[in-house]
């Protein structure tokens, strides 16, 4: 089985509504074993982390996507992994109103903060709750001892991608818990990977700052106005000419990490476009010689799905 939590924000929902669409109509076009165990994201709320989210809050849309999602039978899981949060955070009434809609048995969290995840269990204690990436765990011990408590599932750091020596080192049920990030663009062992997460937090909470501020701009001066961002020479990717060690290719999951017994693979791609995102898809969900057939089904039925994103 190759479960696969998919990327999502409101930016480029339509590919991500085509790449269900296709798992219903287009079936034989898609590998046998594969589904879609989740789409992953969050709106531009203060909880997020992991991702800048630049696209103001629509409180109307997230929830119809959610609801779209969860007809078809799919979870949201929200990344709310913003390491900065603080007690007087908890209270914010967007992230609380949109958790509140989203908490229907269904819907899932990614989270980092022991503060919010404490106030999560507390206020939401049906919510399936994952440990982030984000917190850079590299030791394999200590992602025993995170696997040893009450998460649904670890997201295990990048740099275990292919290391199978440490992967080995895991017993079997802990496979079955851990979930791989399938795609990372960062390089081996980055130094301020944990620096970024933190810059991004930092953005975040800004964003809150700035919100009622932009809301009240002409439309010609907000749309000149753009978040600071991070610095960094490896955010842009080349699938046709890049290097990148720590991928894990669709031939390596078949070959080699379903039989070892790792089921859940992470694609990232919230900060990509949709021409990027569909090729990944094409790439990771297309049957054997389907490929290009599936790429054009995904792209023309994103176009059609343009409406859904956000504005």
């Amino acid at each position: 089985m190759q479960r696969f939590h998919v990327a999502e924000c409101g930016s480029h929902a339509a590919i991500n509504i085509s790449l269900m669409t296709a798992f219903e109509d287009s079936r034989h076009l898609i590998r046998e074993d594969a589904v879609i165990a989740s789409f992953f994201g969050s709106p531009n709320l203060i909880w997020n982390g992991g991702r800048m989210i630049h696209v103001p809050y629509k409180p109307s849309k997230a929830k119809a996507l959610i609801e779209l999602y969860n007809a078809h039978g799919i979870p949201y899981r929200f990344t709310f992994t913003n390491p900065l949060l603080t007690e007087a955070d908890l209270d914010d009434y967007d992230c609380n109103d949109l958790l509140d809609f989203a908490d229907n048995g269904m819907n899932e969290c990614i989270v980092y903060s022991p503060i919010l995840e404490a106030y999560i269990r507390e206020n939401h204690p049906k919510m399936k709750l994952t440990s982030s990436t984000c917190k850079c765990i590299t030791d394999i011990n200590e992602v025993k001892a995170e696997l040893a408590k009450p998460y649904s599932l670890v997201v295990l750091d990048y740099n275990f991608n292919n290391d199978f020596g440490k992967l080995e080192q895991l017993t079997p049920e802990e496979r079955l818990r851990c979930e791989v990030l399938s795609n990372p663009v960062c390089v081996p062992g980055c130094k301020r990977r944990a620096d970024h997460y933190r810059f991004i937090g930092e953005q975040q909470l800004h964003w809150k700052e700035e919100r009622e501020k932009l809301m009240r701009m002409p439309p010609e001066e907000r749309a000149r106005y753009t978040p600071k961002e991070w610095e960094c020479p490896y955010r842009r990717i080349d699938l046709f000419h890049g290097t990148y060690p720590l991928w894990v290719t669709p031939q390596l999951i078949r070959e080699k990490y379903v039989p070892m017994g790792f089921e859940n693979f992470k694609i990232e791609g919230r900060g990509a476009n949709m021409m990027m995102l569909c090729e990944q898809f094409a790439r990771y969900f297309a049957a054997d010689g389907c490929v290009d057939e599936l790429r054009y089904i995904l792209m023309n039925q994103a176009l059609e799905n343009l409406q859904f994103n956000a504005n």
